[in-house]
């Protein structure tokens, strides 16, 4: 639990944090650094101090409550230790979440990204599937949903799409999604009935704000060319897609939803800097990983994430080994009790790793 922990060494760190400050030749940046961390170490010490301190009023109500021979009185005692009890364990789970934080990139929002993997025409129509169980999700979240690229098929499917969902705790809900998703069905263009099995990519990108990622504009080839798609004389008049490369990596976004190739390219950006973010992202955590020998955040996971059984209605979240009955609900954005086991599984996993 969060209270076995050495708290005479987290006082001494405080303490030294404290000591260091004094000195006058700290640059500022660094005093920074320093007055944030001895803040975090005394916010630690605070909660512990009033979780003893709801310790020490139990226990003498405890002893008053036996002590005394008042049934009523008996009755008043024990309903007052159920009020501290209930009020430790909120300070306790306020503690734990102060010593293990979430992810500060959870608040962000984000760019999804699904692509149909093997499966032809099927696995296409199952991205299509799959942006719209989390058009719908983030819809019923009260998100705000764009499709800001897209190379639909013919059949009403997708090959590749980009979607930004904006809102608060995004990331936080969504980031678990992103591996291989597993599609087994009978294809609409199946005659003879058999079960196929498909897949589709899902990657979940946070937001980058510019001071996240610096792109240098020597960095980048920008080509235009002409959008295809709906938009009658439009698209065949004006250049107004943009496809951006960044050339230290290779990374190529293109961006042709809006009219506008300046709103286009601005799109693109976004995108990029997202990506960049996210190989940064995952380029530290390996790093992390290799120094504690476990997996970190989203730096690596195993590559299928969930499969979808359509004949027996049933979805499986590899992650956290769930098996629900209910894939015609969860299919149309019902992702609540997946997502819930996620994000309680990675608050376990937080727990697990060293406090300093």
């Amino acid at each position: 639990m969060a209270l076995d922990i050495a708290w005479h060494e987290i006082q001494e760190q405080h303490d030294a944090l404290a000591a260091t400050l004094v000195n006058p030749a700290l640059d500022s940046a660094k005093r920074r650094t320093l007055q944030k961390e001895m803040s975090r170490l005394a916010t630690l010490l605070s909660r512990h101090q009033e979780i003893q301190a709801l310790d020490q009023k139990i226990q003498e109500t405890r002893v008053q409550a036996q002590a005394n021979n008042d049934p009523e009185l008996a009755a008043l005692f024990q309903d007052e230790i159920s009020s501290l009890s209930a009020e430790r364990v909120k300070t306790e789970l306020s503690l734990e979440e102060l010593m293990f934080p979430a992810d500060p990139m959870d608040d962000r929002s984000v760019y999804l990204e699904i692509r149909a993997g093997t499966g032809g025409q099927e696995a296409a129509l199952f991205a299509g599937d799959l942006l719209r169980m989390y058009s719908n999700y983030a819809l019923k979240r009260g998100w705000k949903v764009s499709i800001e690229d897209a190379s639909p098929t013919d059949l009403g499917g997708y090959k590749e799409v980009i979607v930004h969902i904006a809102g608060p705790g995004v990331y936080g809900d969504l980031k678990h999604e992103s591996g291989v998703h597993r599609v087994q069905r009978v294809p609409a263009t199946e005659g003879s009935g058999r079960i196929h099995t498909s897949t589709a990519t899902v990657a979940v990108l946070p937001e980058a704000d510019d001071i996240d990622i610096s792109i240098n504009p020597n960095d980048l080839r920008i080509d235009t060319y002409r959008s295809g798609g709906a938009g009658g004389q439009h698209v065949n008049r004006t250049d107004s897609a943009v496809r951006i490369t960044h050339l230290p990596t290779g990374l190529v976004v293109a961006c042709q939803d809006e009219r506008s190739q300046h709103k286009n390219r601005a799109k693109a950006l976004k995108v990029l800097q997202s990506r960049l973010l996210a190989a940064q992202m995952k380029q530290q955590n390996q790093q992390m990983s290799e120094k504690r020998r476990e997996q970190v955040g989203t730096g690596e996971r195993a590559e299928k994430v969930r499969t979808y059984n359509f004949p027996q209605n049933r979805i499986t979240d590899h992650q956290v080994d769930l098996t629900l009955k209910n894939l015609d609900v969860v299919i149309e954005g019902d992702l609540d009790t997946i997502i819930q086991a996620l994000r309680e599984k990675e608050r376990a996993d937080r727990r697990k790793k060293p406090l300093v």
